[in-house]
């Protein structure tokens, strides 16, 4: 039987509190009680030598042996994963707070929860099991697996497999074919065995050449829907945006579909904590809050079809509807809505370019980062979504380097990612800097870096390189009838070219060049880049598709 995760309890002076609260987790977890800090790290030790790990600290505010953001410190030195958490006795909820919730602002633990005063306080539990479940959705092999991969090597493929099944929240494991679970597979398999196999969530075994064939086996293809039907909106894309359309549009009776190239989520989605979204305290993934917003569209009947790229647009005219064309089917809708979001700009030096899935990976790939335990890997990209990246590979990587061609991040990046930053001693920040060139035997090995500054190149070891460099739409597959600005971003509004406007006005805030097409989030000209301007641009597109459909009808 392998080794429960620990919960480990810090508790020197109400340790019968702190016990009584956590009692429904010892069926699952090896909860342990240590009084003093110097008393945790030995336990930690401990847990750790018997071959276990530690899911979550949970500590009284006051130690006696050292101060409790100097302890957690500590800690997370050992078990870098690990969950951190205050629970303050009401006697001290208040007066400590301030401080520890400032510390809390800069990553240094992750929850301020008041000592729960009874065997079923329902808030407190709610933010123990949300730490779990991020601490669960973080490890190599979770214990509840719904997906099996079987794989003799952790090839490009095979990590994009399962980079995303986790941003579809399908926890996997990876096996060897020489494993009990993988002779498994394999006695299902019948045919010539090319790796990977992949025993999905139906339980029917299938070898994909792509993310693209997992997916349609799971969700399935547009040609799921009768050829006959005409929807009333078809929604290009899964991120923040486009699940806040389809969420909206089908709570109003709107029938909806949702394309989407990649997994729900977008960029967004590979978020490993976002801190600053409305409504979440405590943080929550990128992955988690996608994934909520799926099922909020599809209890109000909105359809899904995960990994369909959008090949073209037919734009529709006088009552024929638009026309989305994939390569397994058509949708036809009387409106469409435009949020394929944008694409991480291209490093494009050539020699980094050809080791991209074997080191060197766009966006933050929360998956590789768990190949890389004890590894040196580099960052490049000055937003939010670079810190975020940086911040969860330091749970697994031995050092993780941002490096930005600026002379800090205080102008590209929210103020309690840069604290949290500077807080972590295993993230540095390299400035007036860039790649130009890298290399290895068949993976990532090296890397060499400029001074922007003085032009001097430094040779350095690296196993992993990840490239959040900035934005480029998803457009290719956009008509010419709709218009676009110099980059590529779909114009809307006001800055429609005049010649485009109607008796003088402007099309509406967020519609385009055609009628019943509009543009939502980040490929829209003009757009925030962030989560909560995505969302609210989804939201607000509905009245107008409303608006629109009831003109046509009219």
């Amino acid at each position: 039987m392998p080794t429960a995760p620990a919960i480990v309890l810090i508790a020197p002076d109400h340790a019968d509190d702190m016990q009584s609260g956590f009692g429904r987790y010892v069926a699952e977890y090896d909860v342990r009680l240590a009084r003093s800090c110097a008393e945790a790290l030995e336990v930690t030790h401990e847990i750790l030598g018997s071959g276990g790990t530690v899911a979550l600290y949970a500590a009284e505010s006051v130690l006696p042996d050292a101060d409790v953001l100097h302890c957690f410190h500590k800690l997370r030195e050992k078990v870098p994963t690990a969950r951190r958490l205050i629970a303050a006795h009401i006697d001290r909820f208040l007066t400590d707070g301030p401080p520890l919730r400032a510390a809390m602002a800069k990553g240094k633990y992750d929850a301020y929860l008041l000592m729960p005063r009874g065997v079923r306080d329902e808030e407190f539990h709610h933010a123990i099991t949300d730490l779990l479940s991020d601490w669960g959705s973080t490890v190599p092999d979770p214990e509840v697996v719904a997906v099996k991969i079987i794989s003799p090597r952790r090839d490009g493929l095979t990590l994009a497999i399962r980079d995303f099944l986790d941003r579809m929240g399908m926890p996997s494991r990876v096996w060897e074919p020489e494993s009990d679970a993988g002779q498994y597979v394999l006695d299902r398999w019948d045919g010539p065995v090319a790796f990977p196999l992949v025993s999905t969530i139906r339980g029917d075994v299938i070898q994909p050449a792509s993310v693209r064939d997992v997916a349609i086996s799971m969700y399935g293809a547009p040609t799921a829907i009768d050829v006959d039907k005409v929807v009333d909106v078809a929604i290009v894309g899964g991120g923040p945006a486009g699940l806040a359309a389809a969420v909206y549009a089908s709570s109003e009776g709107l029938s909806t579909v949702i394309l989407e190239a990649e997994a729900i989520g977008g960029q967004a989605g590979t978020s490993s904590m976002i801190r600053n979204y409305l409504g979440f305290p405590r943080g929550i993934s990128g992955m988690r809050l996608a994934q909520r917003a799926r099922n909020q569209a599809v209890r109000f009947g909105a359809s899904f079809y995960s990994g369909q790229v959008v090949d073209e647009l037919r734009p529709g005219a006088d009552g024929v509807p638009h026309v989305l064309c994939t390569d397994t089917g058509e949708v036809r809708a009387r409106s469409v809505v435009i949020a394929s979001g944008v694409a991480y700009r291209k490093l494009r030096v050539e020699p980094v370019e050809a080791l991209v899935g074997s080191g060197v990976y766009y966006g933050a790939a929360m998956t590789a980062a768990r190949e890389l335990e004890g590894q040196d890997v580099y960052v490049v990209g000055g937003g939010n979504s670079a810190g975020q990246a940086a911040v969860h590979l330091a749970r697994f990587a031995r050092s993780v380097t941002i490096l930005v061609r600026r002379e800090g991040l205080a102008e590209t990046m929210s103020s309690y990612l840069v604290g949290e930053i500077e807080y972590n001693s295993r993230i540095s920040v390299r400035t007036c800097c860039r790649v130009v060139d890298g290399g290895g035997d068949g993976r990532l090995e090296w890397l060499a870096l400029e001074d922007v500054r003085t032009g001097d190149v430094e040779r350095v070891g690296a196993s992993g390189l990840f490239l959040l460099l900035g934005a480029e739409p998803h457009c290719d597959w956009i008509p010419p009838e709709i218009a676009r600005d110099d980059r590529g971003f779909v114009l809307t509004g006001r800055d429609v070219p005049k010649e485009h406007w109607v008796e003088g006005l402007p099309p509406e805030n967020l519609a385009t060049t055609v009628p019943g097409v509009f543009a939502a989030g980040d490929v829209r000209s003009g757009s925030m880049k962030r989560v909560a301007s995505a969302s609210g641009e989804g939201a607000s597109v509905v009245p107008l598709v409303h608006a629109y459909l009831a003109s046509a009808t009219t």
